[in-house]
């Protein structure tokens, strides 16, 4: 079976706004939550976001087709950008035809639909603006990336809300793996930090609504945890079968040896409560990657900070893992960059592939408080990052409608 590695990553999250930044973030345990700049939310009950800080989307893109794109696609061309220089592949000498893009996103191109919408509903006649469909539809980021570089092999897009990045990097892997591509340019980006995001995940009651602490807010496991923090940003990673990496001289992050997809068949938006679906994708993985879980050194968790979620999560490892559970290092980084919906996987990811080279796992910050649902035995690195020598990780993520999805790394 032909394997697969990761040769390049790109980042853009609202703890820093490439890899290098995001790591150093991620061993600091920095909140990139604070009170939302995109629009005046004063009247909203979640006042707070995870935004993108400090970012001219002009030093990244020219300013004309940058107007003609949605902020997702903005975000998929810069990680994009960064992942390619990264790989160090010359896209001039690729076989094109065996490059392909397959990328994630929750709800695409929301803003765009939003700001038609807004400026159209007092208008008698309303003129639509004739970018509007290619700007909101969830695939047209992939399209923008095989277009900028002429990539003509596999080109979709993934929408399984959360599961939607690592849903992309299993496909790619699986591509890869079945002889249709030898590098696949997978991935994720979302921007859903405004109006009807807010609004829309606040109605669920699906946020938390800690407004005088923002930083604060995102406390994954905590007792107090009433609900995640939303999140923007992209993450990318260059999957590349390994003997071409290998012939070319490449720099190889991580094996991607293994993933799987499940469905809880349960509910909407809640969890199974004994976490059937994630004890399942997360055997299936292991059984992928032909590794025992034993081997495991950590695991990356979905972790949103709801109070359903996290005990189901840590039910489903518990049942996965039996006592090696308690040997493992689990952390959620979403306590430190929130949610970024349908772009966690690939974020997070690469918050554990980073974790493979640098030697350390990235804190669960914000824990305060014990919750006795929670078998305080988990070594859930809470508050500070721990030094440890990983060599075998997951990463799980689960979204609305019951998707889940994991995929597992080993540093070679």
């Amino acid at each position: 079976m032909r394997r697969i590695v990761v040769t390049g990553m790109g980042a853009l999250t609202p703890i820093g706004n490439n890899v290098s930044e995001y790591a150093e973030a991620l061993k600091n345990g920095v909140s990139g939550a604070a009170d939302i700049t995109h629009f005046d939310a004063s009247s909203f009950k979640t006042r707070f976001a995870a935004e993108v800080k400090h970012l001219d989307v002009n030093q990244f893109i020219d300013p004309r087709e940058a107007r003609r794109l949605d902020k997702f696609s903005q975000f998929a061309l810069i990680v994009a950008a960064e992942a390619l220089t990264d790989s160090g592949l010359d896209v001039e000498t690729l076989d094109q035809n065996q490059v392909g893009v397959i990328w994630g996103s929750g709800v695409g191109g929301l803003l765009s639909l939003e700001q038609e919408i807004e400026e159209n509903k007092e208008v008698t006649i309303p003129r639509y603006n004739p970018y509007m469909i290619p700007k909101m539809i969830a695939d047209i980021a992939p399209g923008h990336i095989s277009i900028k570089y002429g990539f003509r092999g596999i080109n979709y897009g993934t929408v399984s809300a959360c599961a939607s990045a690592t849903h992309a990097m299993i496909a790619g892997l699986d591509a890869i793996r079945l002889g249709r591509a030898d590098i696949i340019v997978s991935g994720g980006s979302e921007a859903a930090i405004i109006r009807t995001g807010i609004g829309g995940f606040s109605s669920m009651k699906a946020l938390s609504q800690r407004n005088d602490d923002p930083a604060t807010a995102s406390r994954p496991f905590d007792k107090d945890r009433d609900g995640f923090v939303l999140g923007e940003g992209a993450g990318c990673i260059i999957l590349e079968e390994y003997e071409h990496a290998r012939k070319r001289g490449a720099k190889i992050y991580a094996e991607l040896c293994g993933g799987a997809m499940t469905a809880d068949a349960y509910h909407i938006t809640a969890p199974h409560p004994d976490g059937i679906g994630a004890s399942k994708v997360m055997e299936l993985t292991l059984r992928d990657a032909n590794l025992n879980h034993s081997q495991v050194d950590y695991v990356n968790v979905h972790g949103t900070s709801t109070p359903l979620g996290d005990v189901a999560e840590l039910k489903a490892i518990a049942e996965v893992f039996g006592d090696h559970a308690y040997r493992l290092s689990i952390s959620s980084t979403k306590s430190m960059t929130g949610h970024l919906l349908g772009a966690s996987g690939a974020i997070e990811s690469i918050a554990t592939i980073i974790a493979l080279n640098q030697h350390f796992i990235p804190p669960t910050i914000n824990h305060f408080t014990n919750d006795p649902e929670i078998d305080s035995r988990l070594n859930l690195t809470f508050n500070e990052a721990q030094d440890k020598s990983v060599k075998v990780a997951l990463s799980n993520t689960f979204g609305f409608g019951g998707h889940n999805a994991c995929v597992m790394f080993r540093k070679l």
